[in-house]
């Protein structure tokens, strides 16, 4: 291509529409103070890139929102590029310049001041700020550098501003992982913090030295176009943002998205009006009736959407290297230096191949990369893979923005409607990257649901509760107490709860297991990364068990005070018993002691009847001798003698009077009474075998008695044998309570070594489901890149015109 210069100025301009105030310039530090916020603005587009998920995490945000962080900035940034443009014509470029520089700078002071606040709709709305400063500090300054500067410094001031915004594009995320590295991730405000002493320092120089150039005869800006496409773009993006492609039908039927697309297609009618009747429309309809303009609006959509991909590098490469969020800034350097490297060369191609060989090429290296990011090293990461994807993808953006884009659009396009033709395309490419990021994280906001579902499935499901002390021993004893027949009526009333029950409890940690799970608990599970899925698993899980187990011990404990409290019962019933059995056995002491007495009585008064009975035997007979001493021999009958020994056996007597004085007073009334009736010894004989009879049947009541006691006795020592059994279960069951919250406690310690064990499982089962999202973001980019191929195959190559300036071609 020939780098041809046209005599009229840059954009259609002719050097005596301009003014300039300031008739001495130093054009050094007018560079400075431009460059230097070149730099500033072009660094802070690529320095949120790698906070975008700590920051989303802090202020409590999902994907999908989070995502609002890049896109409002993208699309305030192209909607404020032509309001800028124009009011920096009409009032000079000093002013406006500095004006947008104090914009970006209170925006990113308020971006900073929102983590301190704790407000993203703050960030979002300081974000906006930063955005519309900076839609005016890259065309303005390369404009100033265009048209002002002497032919002899402009080559190289329009190389220093492409050199100064590619080198802070590519090291803008190594940057932003560098002040988090240095800062800690909870302090992610310091990136914006940053752009605070560089906004001073520009605002005093700037005043200073810059000339002030004007445009004269500035048309009207098309204030009605851009407030319309903006609030398209915006329903399409909010509309995009609610729906789930998984869920495709349903979603897009719900009132958070079909509305807001049906707002953009009443008002595409309305803008079409607007843009017809706009003095310089911000885009010239016009356009879409030339099938290769149009063909490369399409293109300048999809590069936009190609683009968008980078923002996800960051995040997939900490996830594929297992490492912490934040630092996937860094890797960001090796797309950039290969994107660096591309944008040149692929103006070099576009002189010896035509434009869409280079472009071409530039979509199948594109999709390429990251064909290779799916298919290779999502499977198998690693430093090598995950740097050839990066390679790839890096030259494929270099290849495919700006430059070629801009080539194709001149060369459709007069001279005089150069500064128009890039402005359209550069808002074109900018709806692109707006809406790009608002389909893509969909991609990853479902795959980060899943992640969270798997993990949780790869969690123990139960975990094992150490034997409770005598929980074993007290369930055996106390069954067999039920089981003996003589004190299993006692303990009939009494339960015990199953102490051996609870060996394992069932855990599921799940969000929807039915468990009341606190919003922070889920967000620390949402907010996790390969790094820190492991402790944030065992935090959950640490907290979950320190919500549901005082339940279930308390269900425990209250098992085993319901056991106290019934073998308490069981020691009172006991206790009623023995004092009964002491009441029954105390009487039958008593009554055995009565019986002794009476025993003792009785024998003494056989024993004195017994010897007095005797005593008449022995009178009896010495009566009988007498009488036959006193009669003489041979007396004749009729005369009278001794009589016989049965008539004095029938004499009458005084018994009573016979017995000793001492031992009739012990003898009982009823036995004197019995004794004062014999008159003779056959009437003793009969009353000793009276008292004999009563002595014997008093003897076998005494002895019945006494085999009663023994029998009650030995029931009242099993008795309190079982009491004594039972208090020291009650003893052991307290014991066993006391020791359930350590037996958990310990549970718990076991359940957390289980996660730690898991710990590589986990880790690998994170990374393969966040890159499946990853997967379907990169098979977007593949397809749109697959797309463009196929649009360029419709594309009719022409010659670029002589009088096209090269520094238009890659100024925008």
């Amino acid at each position: 291509m020939k780098k041809t210069r046209s005599t009229t100025s840059k954009k259609g301009r002719t050097a005596n529409q301009m003014t300039n105030q300031n008739k001495k310039i130093s054009y050094g530090m007018v560079m400075v103070v431009y460059l230097l916020g070149i730099f500033m603005g072009a660094l802070d587009t690529g320095i949120v890139t790698p906070a975008r998920t700590v920051i989303q995490t802090n202020l409590m945000v999902d994907d999908k929102t989070g995502i609002w962080m890049i896109t409002i900035y993208t699309l305030a940034y192209a909607a404020s590029i032509p309001v800028m443009g124009k009011l920096a014509d009409r009032f000079g470029r000093k002013y406006i310049y500095l004006l947008s520089i104090l914009l970006f700078g209170l925006g990113s002071l308020f971006c900073g001041l929102a983590q301190n606040f704790a407000s993203f709709p703050m960030l979002l709305v300081a974000r906006a700020v930063q955005a519309i400063g900076g839609g005016g500090i890259v065309p303005v300054a390369t404009a100033e550098f265009g048209t002002t500067f002497p032919k002899e410094k402009r080559g190289m001031a329009l190389g220093l501003v492409g050199g100064v915004y590619g080198i802070a594009n590519i090291f803008g995320a190594s940057a932003g992982s560098a002040i988090l590295d240095l800062a800690g991730t909870t302090n992610w405000q310091y990136i914006f913090y940053i752009n605070v002493p560089i906004t001073i320092f520009i605002l005093a120089a700037g005043l200073i030295c810059l000339p002030n150039t004007r445009i004269e005869n500035v048309k009207k800006i098309d204030i009605g176009g851009i407030t319309i496409v903006t609030i398209m773009v915006l329903c399409v993006l909010y509309g995009l943002k609610n729906i789930d492609f998984f869920d495709f039908a349903n979603t897009f039927l719900s009132t958070a998205v079909y509305p807001f697309l049906i707002i953009f297609m009443l008002l595409l009618p309305i803008f079409i009006l607007v843009e017809k009747k706009a003095e310089d429309p911000v885009i010239n309809l016009a356009y879409f009736k030339n099938s290769n303009i149009l063909i490369t609006l399409v293109l300048s959509f999809i590069t936009g959407m190609v683009i968008m991909g980078m923002i996800f590098v960051p995040q997939f490469c900490e996830n594929a290297m297992k490492t912490p969020a934040g630092k996937g800034g860094y890797y960001v350097i090796i797309l950039g230096l290969f994107a660096g490297v591309g944008a040149p060369f692929s103006g070099k191609l576009i002189d010896k191949f035509g434009v869409k060989i280079t472009l071409g090429f530039g979509f199948l290296v594109s999709c390429i990369g990251s064909l290779f990011l799916i298919f290779v090293t999502t499977n198998y990461p690693s430093i090598l893979t995950v740097v050839v994807s990066l390679i790839l993808m890096g030259l494929g953006i270099g290849f495919t923005m700006g430059t070629p884009i801009n080539y194709m659009m001149l060369d459709n396009t007069e001279a005089a409607e150069a500064n128009s033709a890039l402005a359209t395309v550069s808002l074109i490419r900018s709806i692109g990257t707006a809406v790009a990021p608002a389909i893509m994280v969909g991609f990853i906001a479902h795959a980060g649901l899943s992640v969270q579902s798997n993990v949780m499935n790869l969690l123990p499901t139960e975990v094992s509760v150490p034997t409770l002390p005598y929980a074993q021993e007290l369930t055996d004893e106390f069954n067999q107490l039920k089981s003996n027949e003589n004190i299993g009526d006692q303990l009939a009333t009494v339960s015990l709860p199953d102490l051996t029950a609870k060996q394992t409890i069932e855990i599921n940690m799940n969000e929807n297991s039915g468990n009341d799970v606190p919003e922070e608990l889920v967000a620390l599970m949402k907010e996790s990364d390969v790094t820190t899925i492991t402790e944030n698993s065992k935090t959950f899980a640490a907290r979950m068990f320190a919500i549901m187990m005082p339940d279930t011990i308390a269900e425990i404990n209250s098992g085993i005070d319901n056991g106290i409290n019934g073998l308490n019962t069981g020691i009172t019933q006991l206790d009623g018993n023995i004092a009964e059995l002491r009441t029954g056995y105390d009487g039958i002491s008593a009554g055995i002691d009565g019986m002794e007495a009476a025993l003792a009585a009785q024998q003494e008064a056989l024993h004195q009847l017994e010897s007095l009975r005797v005593t008449m035997a022995e009178m009896m007979a010495a009566a009988a001798a007498q009488m036959a001493v006193s009669t003489p021999a041979g007396m004749p009958p009729g005369v009278a003698g001794p009589p016989p020994a049965a008539t004095m056996s029938a004499a009458p007597m005084d018994v009573v009077s016979m017995i000793p004085e001492s031992v009739r007073n012990q003898l009982p009334q009823t036995v004197l009474d019995e004794l004062s009736d014999v008159k003779t010894i056959d009437d003793l004989d009969g009353k000793i075998w009276v008292l004999e009879s009563a002595i014997a049947s008093l003897s076998e009541q005494r002895d019945s008695a006494q085999a009663n006691q023994a029998q009650m006795g030995i029931a009242i020592d099993a008795m309190a044998d079982v009491k004594n059994q039972l208090t020291t279960m009650v003893n052991q069951m307290t014991i066993m309570k006391n020791a359930v919250p350590e037996a958990f406690e310990s549970s718990k310690n076991g359940y957390l070594a289980a996660i730690d064990s898991k710990k590589t499982e986990l880790e690998n089962e994170f990374q393969k489901t966040l890159n499946y999202g990853f997967k379907q973001v990169y098979w977007t980019v593949a397809i749109a890149s697959v797309l463009a191929l196929m649009l360029l195959g419709f594309y009719q190559k022409k010659s670029m015109p002589e009088e096209v300036q090269w520094e238009s071609v890659v100024e925008l």
